[in-house]
């Protein structure tokens, strides 16, 4: 159903978990910012809130995100006490207001962790916020699941698990320094369905090293055979300049464009036909999980999660680099965990960086959030809808898009341009300097 454009795919874009992206955020947003976006929360609107864990107990060379190796207790501990610290003052500038209804973990490895230590950061946050029985959500890497984090999960109720997976292939796993046997990954599934976990993601990877269309294809079948509810499809993004430990993945074993795109349009086919919807890009969901509910309903939203059922315009987060975000400003914490926890320390918010959200950006914002998440966007708060007819001809003229009564319509074989066409939206692009990745 896909056809293959590749002047249409050129351009690095953003993924857009935000917009404006962190690539346009300045350090003249600070604490003074975060704290006066606390004041404004309503007393009974709806929070999300995020902790990031910038630990694993192995280092995958492929991964982007904000973590080093948990090698040493003395560091988790100090990172805790920190994370503890942040909550506390949070809470007392929100001055419960505001409802938590959804509650996310992530990383690094939440299960760096040991279970007694999420635990009692579990009953912190509950105790510091007012939460009204909050959505928990929390990502998992299979080689360090314990039974003690079994116990756990069905002890707190954890709602959502999403599983670091990739590939189960040993040859790709060995290329891209991550190796969990099928064997771990079933056996955790297993585990964690006793465990009372009814919506499980599986985070699987296109465009790796080494990596066949057959070799997609039997992992495929083996995550449609352990029956997640929800299955990320991403294409992974290559760019050693700014992830020195990806330097340890020989480029010249990855598949080039035209079969990162093939892969892509392979996954889609795939997935659709064994029963899962398609969210917005890369992501599918049976239609059963809310997820799924919000895809056919089209109300699927997008935050620093990915594609989300997640309803609320405010998300707080807490830890190193973890990203607040709110209607008219956007606010990260520092990245470096000395600084973060000597800021703590020093009673003051760890707030680094960010940006102002103008009511031109939240505008643009919306129209980048449909077009990703549901395939068609509103134009009418533009002005005249038109305008943009030259900007989108190129997607136009291929039969990708349209425009009709204002409203721009993608074409469901326009998935794979998605971000691209979002791009034609976006006011920065060209003004700031950033490396994104490849749009598939």
């Amino acid at each position: 159903m896909w056809k293959y454009y590749p002047e249409l795919l050129e351009r690095p874009v953003p993924r857009y978990t935000s917009y404006p992206t962190a690539a346009d955020f300045h350090d003249e947003i600070g604490a003074d910012d975060l704290e006066q976006a606390l004041a404004d929360v309503r007393l009974c609107g709806d929070i999300s809130l995020y902790v990031h864990i910038p630990y694993c107990e192995q280092i995958c060379w492929y991964c982007g995100c904000n973590t080093g190796k948990a090698n040493r207790t003395q560091r988790l501990a100090a990172y805790m006490d920190a994370l503890f610290a942040e909550i506390d003052l949070v809470s007392r500038k929100l001055g419960k207001r505001g409802r938590v209804k959804r509650i996310a973990f992530g990383g690094g490895s939440p299960n760096a962790l040991c279970a007694d230590d999420f635990s009692d950061l579990l009953d912190h946050l509950s105790k510091a916020f007012s939460c009204d029985q909050p959505i928990l959500s929390i990502e998992l890497d299979p080689r360090g699941f314990t039974s003690e984090w079994r116990d756990l999960i069905a002890a707190t109720g954890v709602h959502n698990i999403s599983l670091g997976v990739q590939s189960f292939d040993p040859v790709v796993q060995a290329a891209i320094g991550r190796v969990q046997p099928l064997e771990m990954v079933t056996d955790m599934v297993a585990d964690l369905r006793a465990a009372g976990v009814s919506s499980l993601n599986f985070d699987l990877m296109y465009g790796l090293p080494g990596q066949t269309q057959d070799i997609l294809e039997e992992t495929l079948r083996e995550a449609v055979r352990l029956l997640p509810e929800r299955i990320a499809l991403f294409g992974y993004a290559h760019i050693p300049k700014l992830i020195p430990r990806q330097r340890r993945i020989d480029d010249t074993y990855l598949p080039d464009g035209r079969q990162r795109f093939d892969m892509a349009a392979f996954g889609y086919d795939f997935l659709t036909k064994a029963g899962y919807e398609s969210i917005g890009f890369d992501h599918f969901a049976l239609p059963g999980d809310p997820l799924g509910h919000a895809g056919i309903g089209g109300t699927v939203r997008r935050n620093f999660q990915g594609f989300t059922d997640d309803q609320s315009d405010i998300l707080i987060g807490f830890g190193a680099s973890a990203i607040s975000q709110f209607p008219d400003r956007i606010i990260q914490n520092h990245k470096n965990t000395g600084r973060y926890r000597k800021l703590l320390a020093d009673g003051q918010l760890p707030a680094a960086a960010g940006i102002k959200r103008s009511p031109d950006n939240q505008i643009h914002g919306v129209i980048i959030e449909q077009i990703l998440a549901n395939g068609k966007a509103d134009l009418a708060p533009l002005g005249d809808a038109q305008s943009h007819a030259a900007l989108l001809a190129p997607f136009i003229n291929r039969g990708l898009v349209e425009i009709a009564g204002g409203e721009l319509i993608l074409d469901p074989s326009a998935k794979p341009y998605a971000r691209t066409i979002a791009a034609v939206f976006d006011e920065f692009r060209g003004q700031t300097n950033g490396t994104f990745s490849q749009a598939v």
